[in-house]
């Protein structure tokens, strides 16, 4: 594919304006927004897309013009179809949809119904044909028509798995993921879904679930089972990590496993060999950032594995890597490209 990847974003919210920010400061090259569908007014969306409590201010030009959302120069059509089958989105190769509501198969494929080639699911869901994550089975989103990109933790679990169990074997294990609070969880007490996810987000640590857990064994079905998950929702805004306990069959020492995860550095998994905290790490476009202080092996093999991961902006440059690939254009979005 030699013309630029071609993107529609249906829901406006925190990954889609992620999605848009790295498209728009050139962060993902051989990629082009073309369209953008969200069922809030289109001035307060256009307002959360110059304005993040996050990640600061655009740090371009962004204006709404009449119904298109102006980003550095260029027009994006700004529609607000609250069923985007009514859309004419032919020409675009992938539909990222990031409503969160495409767990049915009706919803999910209203984006191929417009005209669109492809689309993606910013998240889990059943109504997909493959659930992927970019470094443990992407190549089962080649195929698929619809696409899950699995979750934020599982893009920061998975590929950690896979290497880690191809260098020296996972018996089994646990992670738990140390996440910030979403919009999933209310600003008071409010009754919301579970018990525990009822409770005000930015005033306790709240133990959890989380869906990595059962996605890890979807994506690399060899581990099905034997690794286990559970989440800690804590009182931070952004970035989230995982606190991963393997006992390995190789049971190298605490040396030998830094230097095998080190060496695997590059887009997908960091590595900082100082002591930072959370806040540190906003921004960051891997899926996961380990960090050598806190990685130890006990006697007998049993390991701990802590790696740091930017939930939104991570996830995002994720997103649009899978939507490259699943266009045909693997290396589209990569950094240096």
């Amino acid at each position: 594919m030699t013309r630029p990847v071609r993107l529609a974003i249906n829901g406006f919210g925190r990954i889609g304006r992620s999605v848009l920010r790295l498209v728009a400061t050139g962060r993902a090259p051989g990629v082009e927004v073309v369209a953008l569908n969200d069922i809030a007014d289109a001035q307060t969306c256009a307002y959360l897309f110059r304005h993040d409590s996050v990640f600061g201010a655009f740090p371009g030009e962004a204006r709404l013009e009449g119904r298109a959302l102006v980003v550095e120069g260029r027009a994006i059509p700004f529609t607000d179809a609250s069923d985007i089958s009514a859309l004419d989105l032919s020409g675009v190769d992938v539909v990222l949809e990031c409503t969160g509501r495409a767990e049915r198969r009706e919803v999910a494929e209203r984006g191929l119904r417009a005209g669109a080639g492809r689309v993606l699911i910013s998240g889990p869901s059943a109504a997909a044909e493959a659930t992927s994550v970019i470094g443990a089975n992407e190549e089962q989103a080649q195929a698929a028509r619809i696409v899950s990109n699995a979750s934020c933790t599982t893009n920061a679990l998975a590929p950690l798995l896979k290497l880690v169990d191809a260098a020296f074997g996972v018996e089994s294990g646990h992670m738990t993921t140390i996440h910030c609070y979403t919009g999933s969880q209310p600003t008071v007490d409010t009754p919301r879904g579970p018990l525990e996810r009822s409770r005000a987000a930015a005033l306790s640590m709240v133990p959890t679930s989380t869906s990595a857990g059962r996605l890890v064994g979807v994506v690399l079905p060899d581990l099905a089972d034997r690794v286990t998950a559970r989440a800690v929702r804590v009182p931070t805004a952004s970035v989230s990590a995982v606190d991963l306990m393997v006992s390995l069959r190789a049971a190298p020492t605490t040396d030998e496993l830094r230097a095998t995860l080190r060496s695997a550095r590059g887009r997908l998994i960091g590595w900082e060999d100082e002591p930072l905290v959370s806040s540190d790490l906003r921004g960051r476009p891997e899926s996961v950032i380990l960090q050598a202080p806190e990685i130890t092996v006990a006697k007998g093999g049993l390991a701990r594995i802590f790696g740091w991961y930017d939930n939104e902006w991570g996830f995002s440059n994720r997103l649009i890597e899978m939507a490259c690939l699943m266009a045909g254009a693997p290396h589209a979005a990569e950094p240096g490209r």
